[in-house]
């Protein structure tokens, strides 16, 4: 810098790099996990700060190390990156592991935050809420999601982009303290409160096996041979099942009857547990998935689901 002028990011390096966010899982791998994307989405500031092709080269290769975090939570550690290597352009004594040491510091608790927030907070209360939409027929239910759910992505990248810009490295003091664990344990009670809603409501199991059958008394079943023919036939069947008559003579009482007495969903609380147990024991989703579909396929050909 023979001229000391001093090197500053743009805002349309800032917007560049916060829209490059979006594609920082598109270069995955399983020994660097998501460097691509996070050197991809740093490139306008390196062209900004650095003007030699082996100044370029070197802050490439700071930024090619291991990385992974919550996609939408890497924009923090960004913003912090971006007044770090600033800083370091215009003469600062920060060399490569003080970017690094910064960057592992914060990507494992900032990890633990983002799922329980966005993946079973957000996206189940707006994905809930437009599916109700869709399974009624309304097209308002996947353009909602759609919209929704980016604008809230979008608007909180930048936000935590701009905000660990503006606080530097003083980001990792600020959140040193409880309030990583106490934000994490909120989202966490949140997201399990959000779960036991949508297991109410999508987790279905119904135990087949009659328990016993009972011939009913005459006046509390649709006697069809007596209802008149045509459409007045098929209007006061309907209007006696209102009242409460079944359909049939006999009162057929399923095991799923009986534990629908007792407690209600039951059935399906135990078997996201399960799942839960599985995971936690360090089991594989995918043995979890293949397990219970061949389970669903074994238990439904024996009759008892």
């Amino acid at each position: 810098m023979a001229d000391n002028k001093q090197l500053k990011l743009t805002r349309r390096d800032h917007i560049s790099i916060w829209l490059r966010q979006t594609f920082i899982q598109g270069s995955w791998n399983y020994e660097r996990m998501q460097n691509g994307g996070w050197c991809y989405s740093l490139i306008p500031m390196i062209k900004r700060l650095y003007k030699t092709k082996e100044e370029r080269s070197a802050a490439l290769k700071r930024h090619l190390v291991f990385f992974n975090t919550h996609p939408y939570l890497a924009s923090p550690i960004i913003g912090v990156t971006m007044a770090l290597e600033e800083d370091r352009a215009n003469g600062a004594p920060i060399d490569d592991a003080t970017i690094q040491n910064v960057k592992v510091g914060m990507m494992g608790p900032f990890a633990g935050i983002g799922d329980p927030v966005f993946w079973y907070t957000v996206k189940p209360i707006i994905g809930a809420v437009a599916a109700s939409l869709a399974m009624g027929g309304n097209i308002m239910g996947p353009i909602l999601y759609f919209v929704a759910w980016n604008v809230i992505r979008m608007g909180f990248m930048w936000y935590t982009q701009e905000f660990g810009y503006r606080a530097g490295s003083e980001i990792t003091k600020d959140l040193s303290g409880g309030l990583l664990q106490n934000v994490t344990k909120v989202a966490s009670i949140v997201g399990m409160f959000i779960i036991g809603a949508l297991i109410n409501r999508w987790v279905v199991i119904k135990f087949t096996p009659v328990v016993s059958t009972v011939k009913q008394a005459k006046g509390a079943y649709i006697d069809w041979s007596h209802l008149p023919s045509g459409f007045a036939g098929v209007k006061e069947a309907l209007i006696q099942q209102a009242a409460g008559r079944s359909l049939t003579i006999d009162k057929v009482t399923t095991l799923q009857d009986n534990l629908d007495l007792l407690i209600p969903g039951l059935a399906a609380v135990l078997l996201t547990f399960l799942c839960m147990w599985l995971l936690k024991k360090k089991v594989s989703p995918l043995v979890v998935i293949l397990g219970l579909f061949v389970v669903g396929v074994v238990f439904h050909v024996i009759g008892l689901m």
